[in-house]
This record gives C-alpha cells, sequence and structure tokens, in this order.
C-alpha cells in the first residue's frame, strides 16, 4: 500500500486557482470600506505569493502552478481576465514574483 504523503493535495491545487484568481481579478469600484482594507492587507503580490508558496509546501508542483496560469491566460473560461490589460499586467507580475529564484539564507556562524 502507496501512503499518502499529501492527503489534500486537490484542496491546495483549487486554493492555487483561487488566490491567483482573486490577485488578478481586483477590487470592484463597488467595494465597500471593509472589503478594500482586506484586499488591500491579503491581496497584494507578496501575499499571494506566501499563500501558493505554502501550498507548494503541501504538495502542489511548481509545473501545476505554472500551468493554473497558463489555464487563466489562454481559457476561454477567463475571458473577461484575458480582456483587461490590468488583470493581465497583475498576473504577469505575480508569475515573475512566483517563478523568481528564492533567495538562500546564509548562517553567519
Amino acid at each position: 500500500m502507496k501512503p499518502n504523503n499529501y492527503a489534500m493535495k486537490d484542496w491546495h491545487v483549487e486554493h492555487v486557482e483561487k488566490v491567483i484568481i482573486r490577485f488578478v481579478k481586483g477590487i470592484s469600484p463597488e467595494a465597500s470600506s471593509f472589503e478594500k482594507r482586506n484586499y488591500k492587507k491579503y491581496s497584494t503580490v507578496s501575499s499571494c505569493a506566501k499563500q501558493i508558496e505554502y501550498d507548494i509546501k503541501h504538495g502542489v508542483t511548481m509545473d501545476e502552478v505554472l500551468n493554473v496560469v497558463r489555464k487563466i491566460r489562454h481559457d476561454k473560461q477567463f475571458k473577461d481576465l484575458q480582456r483587461s490589460p490590468e488583470s493581465l499586467k497583475r498576473l504577469d507580475e505575480l508569475e515573475r514574483q512566483i517563478s523568481a529564484p528564492k533567495k538562500v539564507a546564509t548562517t553567519w556562524y
């Protein structure tokens, strides 16, 4: 019997997609002050990248993350996001942040 090291991998893949879509969509002009405050706090490039890194630690591969980005960029399901230049700009920025090489902390001792 093969052990299941990442029992919730499917959930994490879906979470990656939701995080990316939420960041790329942006905030609506009619958003309440609460929604604006939450968007400002939790929907920055760095916080989205942190959430995606968390999902990668729980079994999602970098290929799956990049497949989600490709899917958003080319799939007919996301036509409204593909038409908006601001959304594509945010998607490029997030893709650059995710695929950038990570700094390795060196110890001073």
